[in-house]
């Protein structure tokens, strides 16, 4: 047997009164659909899970939202479909933007969703992450390393930072609209980097 959580019912009544049946609908389809699921609240959101992650629903001031776990496996001859993501766990929005009941697909085609991400999981297929892209070599300008080697203590944090740390530096220098601006970057930066710090240091906790 399915399990339902309070939390939901609690969700659901909180929720603006537009998406009250939206959710109701729903949530009684994936409890028809799948009768083993079990509700939970992830991410501040209703969630259904049925041998792992399952699929969720949310409401916000103007619509609500449904989604599959595992979006991109399922068929859907007649488009209904809008795949998020581009790795397992997208699970958001599948449906677009629901605003009423009659937003919804008919319920033969929901369930059949539910039915596909039933059987998904039941033989635990997953979808694996995406490759990550090779990262373009990073182009530093020749002033900036010239700049980097007055200052030994500035010039090891550089080469020690991780890509992104680097990258975020380079792009604060070459965006500078003006020569002043960018010269008066280079010293920020030197000063920072002898310090050991990363760019967004300031935003860090």
């Amino acid at each position: 047997m399915g399990k339902k959580d309070p939390r939901v019912d609690t969700y659901i009544a909180n929720a603006q009164p537009f998406a009250r049946p939206i959710l109701e609908r729903l949530r009684a389809l994936v409890h028809r659909g799948c009768p083993d699921v079990e509700e939970t609240i992830k991410w501040g959101m209703p969630s259904f899970d049925y041998k792992g992650p399952f699929c969720s629903m949310a409401s916000f001031k103007q619509h609500a939202v449904f989604g599959f776990w595992k979006d991109k496996l399922l068929r859907d001859p007649k488009g209904y479909l809008t795949v998020r993501g581009t790795q397992e766990g997208s699970g958001m929005g599948n449906l677009g933007k629901i605003t009423s009941l009659k937003d919804l697909p008919p319920a033969s085609v929901i369930l059949d969703f539910i039915e596909q991400a039933k059987r998904l999981n039941d033989e635990g297929v997953k979808i694996g992450r995406p490759q990550q892209k090779e990262k373009k070599p990073l182009k530093i300008p020749t002033y900036f390393t010239a700049a980097l080697k007055q200052n030994k203590k500035a010039l090891a944090t550089f080469e020690a930072f991780s890509y992104s740390h680097k990258k975020e530096y380079v792009e604060w220098i070459t965006e500078a609209k003006t020569e002043e601006t960018r010269q008066r970057r280079i010293q920020t930066t030197i000063e920072w980097l002898a310090e050991g710090k990363p760019r967004n240091w300031k935003h860090m906790k």
